[in-house]
């Protein structure tokens, strides 16, 4: 049905044989549609193909409301937007409703009034996918009048009385008649409120300044939560989470190579002219284990969470302190080395929680995660005993230097005189460019240094490896 042939009136509707569906019938309907052809339902949400997903479809095909309840940074949200796309392209509105009523069935007293008056010449619109869908924050101080309406004081002004519904100022949930309307965060919603967001999930009555007026909205809600939250800011009323047909809980990846797929995905992605990105796969694998192991530190309150925000974040850091050095140096190829790691102490302390008795600070904790990051990186690449060439070169009083400043060609030319590096750099296929090879040196040394095969001193900037 193309824009010009779509029916204008209620009768041409009638006449086209237009069947309209309810929100659940027509989310269901298209998932099986997407099912069927092996479409993907969620694109760009990484690690949830076996858990999450399968979940989602049920309550879809079961035709129940969801909540999700997980930590922060789990893509909750992101899941909740993209529903839409689970919607039909447009549908059929009466023309100028404030809440979308369907034209065979309006529940507002205006287009109610329209349709006696005019009966099926009454014109309609069509509403777009993309405007069939609503979101609210909670927070405290949300009203009732937000969420479902309020008496409009100009209407009644204007000489209606305060008993007629068309003194009625419609509010969010409302206005998201036939569509998906998502609350996140549902416990900060005052207690009184989620009642009367329960009235509308299933009584379909409100009361608006005493008034009593019944709305048979046509909405599929979606909320989100932090298991946290049910005790430390707020809670769920029984009756609201018993009428959310399924909680879904969503989790953080699971495996490094997930963490990765969401650090290049989300990251943003700016093009420098005359810089060459090259981002060694160990360096990626580094940054993505560092956040895997905070989830599981003692020392990190693990309530709070750690989101692969933090990955995202630590992943776009380091680049940019290879780039910035890379720009210094006047190299064309940029490509991160262990000391920029550093740079993620900025992006990561402001992103945890500590769970620790005493005085220790958050930098310690990053030093002490990236320290077992690399340490468990270099040890699925390497074995010591590799190394027994290289180590004995140090022995004979080899000394390496390194620094977040110095130029790739330094680290090619130290590269000659140290015995033992090139099957290493081979195997981590950094043989590509100058700054890939400065970055493989970097990334061996600091593994043997944590195997304690090699010591490390700094001085002003300046790193030294020695026997």
């Amino acid at each position: 049905m193309t824009i010009t042939t779509r029916p204008r009136t209620i009768n041409e509707l009638r006449e086209s044989g237009y069947r309209l569906l309810s929100v659940k019938e027509e989310l269901r309907k298209n998932l099986i549609q997407k099912i069927r052809k092996g479409e993907e339902l969620f694109p760009g949400i990484i690690g949830y193909e076996e858990t999450v997903i399968p979940q989602i479809e049920n309550a879809i095909l079961s035709g129940q409301d969801i909540i999700f309840l997980g930590e922060r940074g789990q893509a909750k949200t992101r899941m909740a937007r993209n529903l839409v796309n689970l919607l039909d392209d447009v549908v059929p509105v009466i023309a100028g409703c404030e809440i979308n009523d369907n034209p065979y069935e309006p529940i507002c007293k205006a287009c109610r009034d329209k349709v006696e008056e005019r009966g099926d010449d009454v014109e309609i619109d069509w509403l777009s996918r993309d405007k069939r869908y609503g979101e609210k924050l909670a927070t405290p101080d949300i009203t009732i009048s937000d969420l479902v309406g309020e008496v409009d004081p100009v209407r009644v002004a204007e000489g209606r009385y305060l008993s007629d519904e068309l003194t009625i100022h419609y509010g969010m949930i409302p206005r998201t008649n036939r569509g998906i309307f998502c609350i996140n965060e549902l416990p900060d919603l005052a207690e009184r409120i989620q009642v009367g967001l329960l009235n509308i999930m299933e009584e379909r009555d409100v009361q608006i300044r005493g008034y009593k007026i019944r709305l048979p909205l046509d909405v599929y809600v979606v909320a989100s939560a932090n298991p946290e939250d049910y005790t430390n800011r707020g809670r769920i009323i029984t009756p609201l989470k018993d009428r959310v047909g399924s909680e879904i809980r969503t989790h953080y990846p699971r495996t490094v190579e997930h963490e990765i797929q969401i650090m290049e995905s989300e990251s943003n992605h700016f093009i420098t002219e005359g810089l060459e990105i090259i981002f060694p796969q160990f360096m990626k694998e580094v940054i993505a284990e560092i956040t895997q192991l905070a989830r599981r530190s003692n020392d990190i309150s693990q309530r709070s969470g750690v989101s692969v925000r933090v990955s995202v974040s630590n992943f776009e850091n380091v680049l940019s302190s290879a780039s910035r050095r890379a720009l210094r140096l006047k190299e064309r190829n940029v490509a991160p080395r262990i000391s920029d790691l550093s740079a993620i102490f900025a992006s990561t302390c402001g992103k945890i929680e500590l769970d620790t008795v005493g005085d220790i600070k958050e930098d310690r904790v990053v030093q002490k995660l990236i320290n077992a990051a690399v340490l468990s990186v270099f040890g699925e690449y390497f074995e010591n005993r590799e190394f027994e060439q290289l180590v004995a070169g140090f022995e004979r009083g080899l000394s390496v230097h390194v620094g977040d400043d110095m130029p790739s060609m330094e680290y090619v030319n130290q590269l000659s005189k140290v015995g033992g590096l090139s099957k290493a750099i081979d195997k981590l296929n950094g043989r590509g460019s100058p700054a890939s090879i400065a970055s493989s040196i970097e990334f061996i040394l600091e593994g043997l240094h944590l195997n304690r095969r090699l010591n490390k001193d700094e001085v002003s900037g300046k790193i030294r490896y020695r026997r």
